[in-house]
């Protein structure tokens, strides 16, 4: 095949998997409702099985389930039948897949579940197959056909059940009332996780670390405590540790092109007034945000009252991964 016949059959699978998806839209009636009303009373945790790609479908649908408020994990279906069983309860929602709706490993534990209690989901390609009529819920997730040239390989049928996997998680997320924070809570480790847990009183420079000067001091003095602190600004703060400005490397810059005297002049003549700021429970994410409106590469952290309590920068926003 040339270069032109590969990615028309590619456009061709795109499009094939598609309309399966465009399919899946009339299906998400009052079974879908009663699935997620069933997943939502749940005690336990929902249990997601599959074989084959089934399973593979099934693992990424429980680990979805999981990270966004459902309670969730995947069993092996043949391993349930020797011994993995005993991970079910009657508390837990069963989640099984199959596209043929009669795969020997799910059905072998069909009436072990339904003894047990738990309520049973399917989603299955066939409405009339046994694990759809044995279910107390069937979600259909049939396709006209597979990507698959041969018609035989699972493509379009594991991309709907995966949709309508992701279309569960979604709706159970939004009935729960799930949150960013909720979310950064089972992804600590991630990037998002850091951009949505770190606080700024996390990361910032307090005590000995934080540049200050009194209104009091020299440009020169300044410029020493600058130095000493290694942050590129300080904070000119009075003796009730109120704000009254800051003086940057920016600032310094700007100063040398007006000629001023480094060495006479008062902080208090060539300093901002007032100097951007945050609080030190703000995320953050937030500082970062503020610092690329403004342009500029350190921000003060003050209190409820105003005071002086840190300092945070850019680098120590890079160090942390929250850019």
């Amino acid at each position: 095949m040339d270069a032109a016949a590969l990615q028309q059959m590619g456009r061709k699978v795109l499009e094939i998997e598609r309309d399966a998806l465009s399919a899946l839209l009339p299906r998400i009636n009052a079974d879908f409702a009663r699935a997620c009303e069933l997943m939502l009373a749940c005690k336990g945790r929902i249990v997601v099985t599959g074989m084959g790609k089934s399973g593979h479908v099934g693992s990424k649908i429980a680990a979805t389930l999981a990270s966004t408020g459902t309670p969730a994990f995947f069993v092996h279906p043949g391993e349930a039948s020797h011994g993995d069983l005993g991970m079910i309860t009657k508390q837990d929602v069963v989640l099984a897949m199959s596209n043929s709706g009669e795969t020997a490993e799910v059905l072998t534990i069909l009436p072990l579940i339904k003894r047990m209690g738990a309520p049973l989901i399917a989603m299955t390609g066939k409405p009339s197959s046994t694990l759809a009529k044995t279910a107390d819920v069937h979600l259909d997730v049939s396709v006209a056909q597979e990507a698959c040239p041969l018609n035989l390989a699972p493509t379009a049928s594991t991309t709907a059940t995966l949709a309508m996997g992701d279309a569960l998680a979604v709706a159970l997320l939004e009935a729960r009332g799930f949150t960013p924070e909720d979310f950064a809570m089972s992804h600590p480790g991630g990037s998002l996780g850091r951009k949505l847990l770190l606080k700024i009183a996390d990361l910032m420079h307090t005590g000995e670390r934080l540049p200050t000067v009194a209104p009091t001091a020299t440009l020169s003095e300044a410029l020493l405590e600058m130095t000493r602190k290694g942050l590129g600004m300080t904070a000119i703060v009075d003796e009730a540790g109120a704000v009254l400005g800051v003086y940057t490397d920016g600032d310094l810059r700007r100063t040398l092109e007006q000629g001023v005297d480094v060495r006479s002049a008062k902080i208090v003549d060539v300093m901002t007034k007032g100097g951007k700021s945050v609080q030190a429970d703000h995320l953050a994410a937030e500082a970062v945000q503020l610092m690329e409106k403004h342009k500029i590469t350190a921000l003060l952290v003050l209190d409820n009252a105003g005071k002086l309590v840190g300092a945070i920068h850019m680098q120590d926003l890079l160090r942390a991964g929250v850019v």
